[in-house]
């Protein structure tokens, strides 16, 4: 793709509000239309982008394999954690309100720790299949 000047420019431009609409989608899914998985995708989106102008290893070096694999376990380890949590706070597995006194204020932080989780996860999952098919001949 080096040939191609005004491609490589627009994706400049694009890929950082790309990923910035990730993190909007990310952090208002619990008010609307959204969350984890929609900005989780979004954000991969804008690294698959990246990686098909400027080649794999432009992906690589910014997000490396081993990174996007401890990522997608972190997001993982959130999900199972809320759910823990709120089974030693008294609670069903993941009952919300019981990670809380409040119920309400409990349902509200688990469920954006949950979104984050699930975020983070599909983005790191789906950068890291598009890295494995990119590879593959």
């Amino acid at each position: 793709m080096t040939e191609h000047l005004v491609l490589r420019v627009v994706s400049k431009l694009l890929i950082p509000p790309i990923l910035l609409f990730a993190l909007y989608v990310q952090m208002h899914g619990d008010y609307g239309p959204g969350g984890g998985f929609q900005a989780g995708v979004i954000f991969a989106a804008g690294l698959i982008l990246y990686g098909l102008v400027f080649g794999t290893e432009a992906v690589r070096s910014v997000a490396p394999p081993r990174l996007l694999a401890v990522l997608a376990c972190l997001g993982v380890l959130l999900y199972a954690g809320v759910g823990v949590a709120s089974m030693i706070g008294g609670g069903a597995f993941l009952e919300y309100g019981a990670l809380s006194g409040d119920a309400t204020h409990g349902n509200h932080v688990g469920i954006i720790i949950i979104e984050i989780g699930v975020g983070v996860a599909v983005a790191a999952v789906m950068t890291i299949i598009f890295c494995a098919l990119a590879e593959w001949r």
